[in-house]
């Protein structure tokens, strides 16, 4: 059984009125070895290497294809597309960007020369693939409370300095420990944790995996 939490709108979204929406509750992300493991466990014949290789292949395909305009279809699944959005680089830091411009004899001189990039994947997923997993869901209220937007009240400075803090004392740090200090909710606090970590120069490691994960102070190999 999943949880969900019930989230208020912040105000500038919903035009003055109280709206609310229920939010999954997540607390855990499948890492690729364990997609893995459990896609072979669903079926015996299809070795982890196998599936390795077909998602691989997959990953490749999109790469190829998708800035080439095209949408791709996978019946169950859902159809992957393109976003895109204006790279705000300026054409002195952007070199195709510059040589585009000087190229380009319809530009607006007068006009800055914006570059486009990919934005985001977008995933419309199969309504297949909803109504089967409405079947087997049954979602629990985590909490009575209705959380309500509120700006962060450490930024991110001080929270990785609240979360070494933690790390000092207790030699590793769980996401209770971070949610509780950072006053944030646990799926935030958990996004939170990812986006620090990824971070090539954070100070803060993670070890560990699902309910055995903690983070540590990283060790700097020289």
């Amino acid at each position: 059984m999943a949880n969900y939490i019930l989230q208020e709108l912040p105000a500038g979204m919903s035009d003055g009125k109280k709206v609310v929406f229920p939010k999954m509750d997540a607390y855990n992300m499948l890492e690729y070895d364990k997609v893995l493991e459990e896609i072979s466990n669903q079926d015996s014949t299809l070795h982890k290497g196998t599936i390795r290789n077909v998602l691989d292949a997959l990953t490749k395909m999109m790469i190829t294809w998708l800035p080439e305009g095209h949408s791709m279809k996978i019946d169950g699944l859902g159809i992957f597309s393109l976003s895109l959005e204006f790279d705000t680089t300026t054409p002195s830091e952007n070199k195709e960007a510059k040589q585009q411009k000087k190229g380009d004899a319809n530009d607006d001189p007068k006009t800055s020369y914006r570059h486009v990039r990919i934005k985001k994947i977008n995933f419309k997923p199969d309504a297949k693939l909803i109504a089967e997993m409405n079947k087997k869901s049954d979602f629990e209220r985590a909490t009575p409370e209705v959380l309500v937007p509120r700006k962060e009240k450490y930024n991110l400075q001080e929270r990785i300095a609240i979360a070494l803090d933690i790390i000092k004392k207790k030699g590793f740090m769980t996401l209770p420990d971070y949610t509780s200090a950072t006053k944030q909710s646990r799926s935030g606090a958990s996004n939170d944790l990812k986006k620090i970590v990824a971070s090539p120069d954070s100070p803060i490691a993670v070890q560990g995996s699902h309910s055995h994960k903690v983070w540590i102070k990283k060790v700097n190999k020289e």
